[in-house]
């Protein structure tokens, strides 16, 4: 009798155990080396290793900029987001589907590329400026957000603002109308029943949405490296400077544990916030939006979709004109330079080679984080988990919850004794984007998995189906979509990964967005050319995965 709640639970417990020696090895080993870089040498604990931290201000302000910056580009996201939300959750109109997929292209964009292209809209030789000079005589720009906190938070907004669409649009389509209409019969009027009614309702999915923004947000890199300059920069951007360009290891490890702590925290709230809601959702049938008949309605429309437009669109047209720009009119010329082989430095590698390197490590990944992330969602959805998967699913969203660049530094920091030497391995960029795409593994399967009615299985097993033809003939039907919409999510993370890719690639194996990293720090029209050339042609890439997602996705709205 002691035997069977354990027999009960030894699938969960071997369908655990791949992704939990994956996090043990890969993620768990890796931040244990960097709390004893931090706090241990020769074995013995030795505060004072951590004296540049207490030192000096500078820290204490990183940290300080890190957490309003991130909650005021959370503030503005909401801001745009919400009304956007309600109007695609809300009304049926031509042209919705197509401004769901403009809105949620910026997020499967690398931050390399999303950093550009604000550049190209908004930098001194930008297309806005460039426009504003031209048309009025101007012999400067008259737009300086290069550089500036400005820059920051419109670009934290452009990439963010899909959270809150998806998420909060997402609720907002479960929620009954009878309830709204049953206040106004009693005669509240339309501000009172949104207030008292649908505000509540909405507020787990608000918070849990601003929570992940503000993570996100809090974890920014790409965008804070080129946007902000020397400038500006967060606890990721101080980690990475001090451990590349100082090499003060220990001191970029204890950042690194400072940022785990804040984003843990965050991660923890997320999950349990996400919990709540996802109930919530559950127990209401989604509804059709409907179509907009009053004059209202359709200036609400009209607005959300021009701003909505304008936001997600203009930087990506930016990014694609200035890389067809040249001093000679619009030309190809950039885009056939990158398919041109050069020996001026002996670093070089072509950008042929970058692009083939990215679409190698994309695969790698693709099927590795797919595989890791079934066995973790399958674990998670069994009905005799029980506490135990209450337990792992914040555990597997860790990753989630730590910063693309503090993986890549405890990468290299633990991975370079044997049996784990991994520094020089071609191996590692695939194993640290596995690690990032994982967690979106996870959340796009599990939906799916817990959808499956668990009494349908039961029938066709005492039908004689064995468990083969119940995967088969059941959950494969179910899942296909989602596995091919995970896939897709894992490949595109994969292509847009820069935090910790700067950390384990190697020189003559740079992925894409370490190529236009490496064009923009280059002086000359060139390089620029090609860096905007490069970034089209990877936000073309994720653009189509996009697309292919959108199309693989079964359901109107997806889950974080």
């Amino acid at each position: 009798m002691e035997d069977r709640p354990i027999r009960r639970r030894l699938p969960a417990l071997l369908l655990i155990a791949p992704p939990f020696a994956f996090l043990a090895l890969f993620y768990f080993y890796p931040l244990l080396s960097l709390f004893d870089l931090s706090f241990f040498a020769d074995g013995q604990f030795q505060l004072e290793r951590l004296s540049g931290l207490i030192s000096s201000d500078y820290y204490l302000h990183t940290l300080w900029f890190t957490s309003w910056q991130a909650l005021a580009s959370t503030g503005l996201t909401l801001f745009f987001g919400l009304p956007a939300a309600f109007v695609l959750s809300q009304y049926e109109f031509p042209g919705r589907r197509l401004l769901r997929v403009i809105s949620g292209i910026p997020f499967v964009l690398p931050t390399i590329v999303v950093a550009t292209a604000f550049h190209a809209l908004l930098g001194p030789s930008g297309l806005l400026n460039t426009f504003l000079m031209r048309s009025f005589q101007l012999q400067t720009a008259p737009i300086a957000l290069d550089h500036s906190i400005w820059a920051i938070l419109l670009a934290h907004v452009f990439y963010n603002m899909t959270v809150i669409i998806r998420i909060v649009g997402g609720f907002w389509s479960t929620l009954d109308p009878t309830l709204v209409q049953a206040a106004r019969i009693l005669g509240a009027s339309p501000w009172q029943a949104f207030r008292k009614i649908t505000l509540p309702l909405l507020l787990p999915a608000i918070l849990t949405s601003a929570l992940l923004v503000f993570i996100f947000c809090f974890c920014s890199f790409g965008v804070i490296l080129i946007l902000g300059g020397p400038r500006f920069a967060t606890l990721e951007v101080a980690i990475y400077r001090q451990a590349v360009h100082i090499f003060n290891l220990p001191l970029a490890a204890a950042l690194s544990l400072i940022q785990i702590a804040f984003t843990f925290v965050l991660m923890w709230a997320y999950t349990s916030l996400q919990r709540k809601a996802s109930v919530r959702m559950l127990s209401l049938g989604r509804r059709k939006p409907r179509p907009c008949k009053r004059g209202m309605e359709r200036l609400a429309v009209a607005t959300a979709s021009f701003v909505l437009s304008c936001f997600s669109g203009l930087p990506l047209i930016a990014l694609v004109l200035q890389s067809l720009h040249t001093a000679h009119g619009l030309s190809l010329r950039y885009y056939t330079h990158l398919f041109t082989d050069s020996d001026h430095s002996i670093f070089f590698v072509p950008p042929r080679a970058a692009i083939e390197n990215s679409l190698l490590f994309g695969a790698a990944t693709m099927l590795l984080a797919l595989c890791l992330g079934f066995c973790a969602a399958k674990a998670l959805s069994q009905r005799n988990a029980g506490k135990l998967a209450g337990f792992l699913d914040p555990l597997f969203m860790l990753p989630l919850s730590t910063s693309a660049v503090t993986l890549g530094f405890g990468f290299i920091i633990a991975l370079d004794t044997p049996p784990l030497d991994l520094r020089s391995s071609i191996l590692l960029v695939p194993l640290a984007h596995s690690l990032v795409a994982f967690p979106f593994v996870v959340r796009t399967l599990l939906p799916a998995l817990r959808s499956i009615p668990q009494n349908t299985k039961e029938a066709a097993t005492m039908l004689g189906a064995s468990p083969f033809q119940v995967w088969r003939h059941i959950e494969v039907p179910v899942l296909s979509s989602a596995l091919v919409a995970a896939a897709v999510f894992a490949f595109t993370i994969s292509l847009g990964e820069f935090g910790a890719t700067v950390f384990v690639a190697r020189p003559q194996t740079p992925t894409l967005p370490l190529a236009v990293y490496r064009f923009l720090g280059q002086p000359g029209a060139l390089n620029y050319g090609q860096a905007m050339a490069m970034s089209s042609l990877l936000m073309l890439v994720t653009a189509l995965s996009f697309l292919a997602l959108e199309k693989a996705t079964p359901r109107d709205w997806g889950e974080f």
